[in-house]
């Protein structure tokens, strides 16, 4: 009689041989399924759908451009939120539909209450009246702090000069590369302490036709009971041999800045240049901006011109962007009687 092995070999062989045939034809159906995904062509990346043509050729940036129909893109960096900032841009009566703004806010405590107003102030205006809504709004925060205080005083102290107008730069900089796009035709650069504007601003200054033109700067104050108005920005210049002599003695680091009497450049500012009652649209050449009210042509910027936030011919920020542009062949102009308002603290 077979031992209880001998009886069960065939049956082990048969489980054996059935667990092989199951696993060979695992491995054969897996092999065969992995083939066909390593084989099967890719799906199709982008298509005609993805491919976006610009005929920059055809963009203008014209004495009228509201007759056609030109973008402008309106650029603010922001540290506090003024209302009267904000009432007067959208008072502006350049089509909204043909505006896109753009903000940038650095870290901070008090750029993060700016924010909070931004931001419902925007959305009550885009979800309002569909007239009055901008065609986009861009809202960045920077990378970094505001290396400076906001007072009015610490602000314009020569001391912090240098390092907050190279974080101001590099904050220009970071808002328009990211902002522009192909079909802008002016970028206007328009801080947020500035309150009041005549309503036709962009109009007014695109009519001129400058690839570079601001506005003069005064802000209202009383005195004594009664209302007046003084030169504020005083960015806007024309050189002086007295300056450039002072550059040609610096250190390839230092930085002349205007309204110091601890630099005494004597060059001619836009804003002693005003002359009550004279032509509004009188314009002067000038070699330094301020961008306060600054209205550029788009290809100005997209030809390189930037705001250095480092030493350029001894120049920052927006001064060192109408050397720059000039050195691209771009001439700056200034409007002595044309007046914009700073916010009065």
């Amino acid at each position: 009689m077979p031992s209880y092995r001998q009886r069960s070999r065939p049956l082990t062989i048969i489980t054996v041989s059935g667990v092989a045939l199951i696993i060979l034809f695992y491995l054969l159906s897996t092999s065969r399924s992995s083939s066909e995904v390593r084989v099967r062509p890719p799906p199709a990346a982008g298509g005609a759908k993805s491919i976006s043509h610009y005929p920059m050729n055809g963009l203008t940036s014209s004495w009228q451009p509201l007759a056609r129909q030109e973008h402008v893109l309106i650029l603010t960096p922001i540290t506090r939120f003024y209302e009267e900032y904000w009432n007067n841009l959208i008072n502006l009566n350049y089509p909204h539909e043909l505006i896109d703004l753009g903000f940038i806010l650095p870290r901070g405590r008090e750029a993060n209450q700016a924010i909070q107003r931004l931001d419902e102030a925007v959305n009550a205006l885009q979800t309002g009246p569909k007239k009055n809504r901008f065609a986009s709004v861009s809202i960045l925060r920077q990378d970094f702090d505001s290396p400076f205080s906001q007072s009015e005083k610490d602000r314009h102290a020569l001391s912090s000069q240098k390092e907050r107008r190279a974080a101001m730069a590099r904050a220009r900089n970071s808002l328009y590369t990211t902002t522009i796009n192909a079909g802008i035709s002016w970028i206007l650069w328009l801080d947020a302490d500035i309150v009041e504007t005549p309503a036709s601003l962009i109009q007014d200054m695109a009519s001129h036709n400058k690839a570079i033109i601001v506005a003069n700067c005064y802000q209202r104050y009383v005195d004594h009971g009664e209302s007046k108005i003084r030169p504020y920005d005083f960015n806007t210049w024309q050189d002086s041999e007295a300056a450039a002599k002072m550059a040609q003695n610096m250190g390839d680091d230092e930085v002349i800045f205007e309204g110091y009497a601890e630099m005494a450049t004597h060059r001619t500012l836009l804003a002693s240049m005003r002359g009550a009652g004279k032509d509004i649209n009188e314009e002067v050449p000038v070699d330094g901006v301020g961008a306060t009210a600054l209205l550029v042509k788009a290809e100005v910027h997209r030809d390189g011109a930037m705001f250095p936030s480092f030493p350029f011919f001894h120049l920052l920020e927006s001064e060192g962007f109408a050397k720059m542009a000039k050195r691209l062949g771009y001439q700056a102009y200034g409007l002595p009687n044309y007046l914009v308002y700073h916010y009065n603290e």
